[in-house]
Protein backbone atom coordinates (compact mmCIF):
# COMPACT_ATOMS: atom_id res chain seq x y z
CA UNK A 1 0.00 0.00 0.00
CA UNK A 2 1.41 3.37 -1.04
CA UNK A 3 2.01 5.83 1.81
CA UNK A 4 0.99 9.40 1.04
CA UNK A 5 3.84 11.22 2.74
CA UNK A 6 3.15 14.92 3.19
CA UNK A 7 6.06 17.22 2.35
CA UNK A 8 7.50 19.66 4.94
CA UNK A 9 5.34 22.45 3.45
CA UNK A 10 2.37 20.68 5.07
CA UNK A 11 0.19 20.79 1.98
CA UNK A 12 1.77 18.83 -0.88
CA UNK A 13 2.36 15.10 -1.20
CA UNK A 14 5.73 13.57 -2.02
CA UNK A 15 5.76 12.03 -5.47
CA UNK A 16 2.77 13.97 -6.80
CA UNK A 17 3.89 16.01 -9.78
CA UNK A 18 0.58 16.90 -11.42
CA UNK A 19 -0.80 18.58 -8.31
CA UNK A 20 2.23 20.20 -6.73
CA UNK A 21 3.38 23.04 -4.46
CA UNK A 22 4.83 25.86 -6.58
CA UNK A 23 8.18 27.29 -5.50
CA UNK A 24 9.76 30.72 -5.51
CA UNK A 25 7.69 33.63 -6.80
CA UNK A 26 5.04 31.21 -8.03
CA UNK A 27 4.62 29.96 -4.48
CA UNK A 28 3.38 33.42 -3.48
CA UNK A 29 0.27 32.86 -5.56
CA UNK A 30 -1.07 29.52 -4.45
CA UNK A 31 -0.34 26.64 -2.04
CA UNK A 32 -0.99 24.07 -4.80
CA UNK A 33 -1.17 24.24 -8.58
CA UNK A 34 -1.67 22.12 -11.66
CA UNK A 35 -0.84 22.84 -15.29
CA UNK A 36 -3.09 21.11 -17.84
CA UNK A 37 -1.66 22.78 -20.94
CA UNK A 38 1.60 23.39 -22.76
CA UNK A 39 1.64 26.66 -24.68
CA UNK A 40 -0.90 29.44 -24.46
CA UNK A 41 -1.79 31.69 -27.40
CA UNK A 42 -2.53 34.91 -25.52
CA UNK A 43 0.76 36.25 -26.84
CA UNK A 44 1.72 38.29 -23.77
CA UNK A 45 4.96 40.06 -24.63
CA UNK A 46 6.26 39.88 -21.06
CA UNK A 47 5.59 36.15 -20.54
CA UNK A 48 8.51 34.23 -18.99
CA UNK A 49 6.96 30.76 -19.37
CA UNK A 50 8.57 29.75 -22.71
CA UNK A 51 11.99 30.04 -21.05
CA UNK A 52 10.88 27.79 -18.19
CA UNK A 53 9.17 25.20 -20.38
CA UNK A 54 11.99 25.42 -22.96
CA UNK A 55 9.65 26.11 -25.83
CA UNK A 56 10.38 28.30 -28.84
CA UNK A 57 8.32 31.47 -28.43
CA UNK A 58 6.57 30.89 -31.75
CA UNK A 59 5.47 27.41 -30.63
CA UNK A 60 4.30 28.67 -27.24
CA UNK A 61 2.28 31.50 -28.78
CA UNK A 62 0.67 29.16 -31.33
CA UNK A 63 -1.83 27.96 -28.73
CA UNK A 64 -2.42 25.69 -25.77
CA UNK A 65 -2.19 21.90 -26.10
CA UNK A 66 -3.38 19.49 -23.39
CA UNK A 67 -0.45 17.66 -21.84
CA UNK A 68 -0.34 13.99 -22.78
CA UNK A 69 -1.93 11.81 -20.10
CA UNK A 70 -2.86 14.84 -18.01
CA UNK A 71 -6.39 13.81 -17.00
CA UNK A 72 -5.25 10.38 -15.87
CA UNK A 73 -2.31 11.82 -13.92
CA UNK A 74 -4.52 14.45 -12.31
CA UNK A 75 -7.01 11.82 -11.21
CA UNK A 76 -4.28 9.71 -9.58
CA UNK A 77 -2.87 12.70 -7.71
CA UNK A 78 -6.32 13.89 -6.63
CA UNK A 79 -7.03 10.46 -5.13
CA UNK A 80 -3.82 10.65 -3.13
CA UNK A 81 -4.64 14.12 -1.80
CA UNK A 82 -8.09 12.92 -0.81
CA UNK A 83 -6.64 9.89 0.97
CA UNK A 84 -4.28 12.21 2.87
CA UNK A 85 -7.15 14.47 3.90
CA UNK A 86 -5.79 17.51 2.05
CA UNK A 87 -8.40 19.85 0.56
CA UNK A 88 -6.34 22.98 -0.17
CA UNK A 89 -6.96 25.21 -3.18
CA UNK A 90 -5.36 24.11 -6.43
CA UNK A 91 -4.71 26.88 -8.96
CA UNK A 92 -4.79 26.61 -12.73
CA UNK A 93 -2.32 27.67 -14.02
CA UNK A 94 1.27 28.91 -14.18
CA UNK A 95 2.29 27.66 -17.63
CA UNK A 96 -0.79 28.60 -19.62
CA UNK A 97 -4.28 30.04 -19.11
CA UNK A 98 -7.27 27.92 -18.02
CA UNK A 99 -9.44 29.94 -20.43
CA UNK A 100 -7.18 30.28 -23.45
CA UNK A 101 -8.51 30.69 -26.98
CA UNK A 102 -8.59 26.98 -27.81
CA UNK A 103 -10.48 23.97 -26.44
CA UNK A 104 -10.90 24.55 -22.70
CA UNK A 105 -13.14 21.58 -22.00
CA UNK A 106 -10.20 19.92 -20.18
CA UNK A 107 -10.22 22.86 -17.75
CA UNK A 108 -13.76 22.05 -16.69
CA UNK A 109 -12.92 18.37 -16.47
CA UNK A 110 -9.95 19.21 -14.22
CA UNK A 111 -12.17 21.28 -11.92
CA UNK A 112 -14.68 18.42 -11.73
CA UNK A 113 -11.99 15.87 -10.84
CA UNK A 114 -10.56 18.04 -8.08
CA UNK A 115 -13.97 18.85 -6.64
CA UNK A 116 -14.91 15.17 -6.64
CA UNK A 117 -11.82 14.44 -4.53
CA UNK A 118 -12.35 17.14 -1.92
CA UNK A 119 -9.97 19.78 -3.24
CA UNK A 120 -10.74 23.49 -3.56
CA UNK A 121 -10.09 25.32 -6.82
CA UNK A 122 -8.75 28.67 -7.99
CA UNK A 123 -8.56 30.08 -11.51
CA UNK A 124 -6.01 32.70 -12.57
CA UNK A 125 -6.89 33.92 -16.04
CA UNK A 126 -6.80 36.63 -18.66
CA UNK A 127 -9.65 34.89 -20.47
CA UNK A 128 -12.36 37.19 -19.13
CA UNK A 129 -15.93 36.09 -19.65
CA UNK A 130 -14.85 32.77 -21.19
CA UNK A 131 -14.55 31.68 -17.55
CA UNK A 132 -18.26 32.23 -16.90
CA UNK A 133 -19.02 28.84 -18.45
CA UNK A 134 -17.67 27.24 -15.26
CA UNK A 135 -19.11 29.65 -12.70
CA UNK A 136 -21.58 26.98 -11.57
CA UNK A 137 -18.69 24.84 -10.25
CA UNK A 138 -17.24 27.49 -7.93
CA UNK A 139 -18.32 27.51 -4.26
CA UNK A 140 -18.24 30.60 -2.04
CA UNK A 141 -16.91 28.72 0.99
CA UNK A 142 -14.06 26.95 -0.83
CA UNK A 143 -12.99 28.49 -4.11
CA UNK A 144 -11.53 31.62 -5.73
CA UNK A 145 -11.44 33.38 -9.07
CA UNK A 146 -8.60 35.69 -10.13
CA UNK A 147 -7.54 37.84 -13.07
CA UNK A 148 -4.22 39.35 -14.07
CA UNK A 149 -4.65 43.05 -14.86
CA UNK A 150 -2.04 45.50 -16.11
CA UNK A 151 -4.13 48.44 -17.29
CA UNK A 152 -7.68 49.64 -17.95
CA UNK A 153 -6.56 51.28 -21.20
CA UNK A 154 -7.59 48.87 -23.95
CA UNK A 155 -4.79 50.05 -26.22
CA UNK A 156 -2.20 49.06 -23.61
CA UNK A 157 -3.09 45.34 -23.43
CA UNK A 158 -3.43 45.19 -27.22
CA UNK A 159 0.33 45.72 -27.31
CA UNK A 160 1.36 43.67 -24.28
CA UNK A 161 -1.37 40.97 -24.11
CA UNK A 162 -2.51 41.01 -27.70
CA UNK A 163 -4.78 37.94 -27.69
CA UNK A 164 -6.02 38.03 -24.09
CA UNK A 165 -9.48 39.30 -23.21
CA UNK A 166 -9.66 43.07 -23.03
CA UNK A 167 -9.67 44.67 -19.57
CA UNK A 168 -13.38 45.51 -19.63
CA UNK A 169 -14.19 41.88 -20.36
CA UNK A 170 -12.03 40.70 -17.45
CA UNK A 171 -13.79 43.16 -15.14
CA UNK A 172 -17.15 41.73 -16.17
CA UNK A 173 -15.95 38.25 -15.19
CA UNK A 174 -14.63 39.48 -11.83
CA UNK A 175 -17.92 41.25 -11.13
CA UNK A 176 -19.99 38.19 -12.03
CA UNK A 177 -17.95 35.87 -9.81
CA UNK A 178 -18.10 38.44 -7.01
CA UNK A 179 -21.86 38.74 -7.36
CA UNK A 180 -22.10 34.95 -7.10
CA UNK A 181 -20.34 35.10 -3.73
CA UNK A 182 -16.98 33.81 -4.95
CA UNK A 183 -13.74 35.20 -3.48
CA UNK A 184 -12.03 37.31 -6.14
CA UNK A 185 -8.45 38.50 -6.38
CA UNK A 186 -6.34 40.39 -8.86
CA UNK A 187 -2.71 39.93 -9.78
CA UNK A 188 -1.13 43.35 -10.23
CA UNK A 189 1.96 41.84 -11.79
CA UNK A 190 3.77 42.67 -13.91
CA UNK A 191 3.49 46.36 -13.13
CA UNK A 192 4.08 47.92 -16.53
CA UNK A 193 2.73 51.31 -15.50
CA UNK A 194 2.63 52.64 -11.96
CA UNK A 195 -0.31 54.93 -12.68
CA UNK A 196 -2.24 52.11 -14.37
CA UNK A 197 -1.85 49.79 -11.36
CA UNK A 198 -2.98 52.52 -8.96
CA UNK A 199 -6.00 53.21 -11.15
CA UNK A 200 -6.90 49.52 -11.22
CA UNK A 201 -7.27 49.45 -7.44
CA UNK A 202 -9.38 52.60 -7.51
CA UNK A 203 -11.74 51.21 -10.14
CA UNK A 204 -12.08 47.59 -9.01
CA UNK A 205 -11.85 47.49 -5.20
CA UNK A 206 -15.61 47.20 -4.71
CA UNK A 207 -15.66 43.73 -6.28
CA UNK A 208 -12.11 42.48 -5.59
CA UNK A 209 -11.33 40.83 -2.25
CA UNK A 210 -7.53 40.81 -2.51
CA UNK A 211 -4.72 42.27 -4.61
CA UNK A 212 -1.38 40.56 -5.10
CA UNK A 213 1.04 43.35 -5.87
CA UNK A 214 4.33 42.74 -7.65
CA UNK A 215 6.74 44.49 -9.95
CA UNK A 216 8.22 43.80 -13.36
CA UNK A 217 11.69 42.42 -13.89
CA UNK A 218 13.92 42.46 -16.96
CA UNK A 219 11.68 44.80 -18.98
CA UNK A 220 13.47 47.86 -20.40
CA UNK A 221 10.45 50.11 -19.85
CA UNK A 222 10.55 49.53 -16.07
CA UNK A 223 14.29 49.78 -15.41
CA UNK A 224 13.91 53.36 -14.22
CA UNK A 225 10.80 52.70 -12.13
CA UNK A 226 11.18 53.86 -8.54
CA UNK A 227 9.84 50.72 -6.86
CA UNK A 228 10.09 52.19 -3.37
CA UNK A 229 7.92 55.13 -4.39
CA UNK A 230 5.50 52.77 -6.14
CA UNK A 231 5.18 50.58 -3.06
CA UNK A 232 4.42 53.53 -0.81
CA UNK A 233 1.92 55.00 -3.27
CA UNK A 234 0.24 51.62 -3.60
CA UNK A 235 -0.03 51.25 0.18
CA UNK A 236 -1.67 54.68 0.34
CA UNK A 237 -4.09 53.72 -2.44
CA UNK A 238 -5.00 50.45 -0.77
CA UNK A 239 -5.64 52.26 2.52
CA UNK A 240 -7.87 54.86 0.84
CA UNK A 241 -9.91 52.10 -0.77
CA UNK A 242 -9.89 49.90 2.35
CA UNK A 243 -8.58 47.12 0.11
CA UNK A 244 -6.69 44.01 1.22
CA UNK A 245 -3.42 43.07 -0.43
CA UNK A 246 -0.38 40.85 -0.34
CA UNK A 247 2.84 42.63 -1.31
CA UNK A 248 5.16 40.23 -3.11
CA UNK A 249 8.75 39.61 -2.07
CA UNK A 250 10.34 41.86 -4.68
CA UNK A 251 8.59 44.84 -3.08
CA UNK A 252 8.76 43.76 0.56
CA UNK A 253 12.05 45.58 1.26
CA UNK A 254 10.11 48.83 0.86
CA UNK A 255 7.37 48.00 3.37
CA UNK A 256 7.17 49.72 6.76
CA UNK A 257 8.64 47.48 9.48
CA UNK A 258 5.27 46.77 11.10
CA UNK A 259 3.25 46.28 7.91
CA UNK A 260 1.07 43.11 8.18
CA UNK A 261 1.70 41.04 5.08
CA UNK A 262 0.86 37.34 5.60
CA UNK A 263 1.72 35.06 2.69
CA UNK A 264 -1.43 32.98 3.04
CA UNK A 265 -4.88 34.34 3.75
CA UNK A 266 -8.12 32.39 3.27
CA UNK A 267 -9.11 32.80 -0.38
CA UNK A 268 -12.76 31.99 0.14
CA UNK A 269 -15.77 33.39 1.99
Amino acid sequence: MRINRINPDGVSIAGCNTIYAPKGQAGEYAPLATNPYRGCGHGCAYCYVPLITKQPRQEFDAGAVLRKGYIEALTKDARRYQAAGIGAQVMISFTSDPYHLGDTRPTRRAWEIMLAHGLAICALTKGGTRALRDLDLFRPKRDAFACTLTSLDENFPRKWERNAALPADRLVALQRFHDAGIFTWVSLEPTLSVEASLELVEETHEFVDLYKVGRANYLPMTRKTDWRDYTHRMLDQLARCNAAAYIKRDLQPYLPPDYPNPLRVPQHH
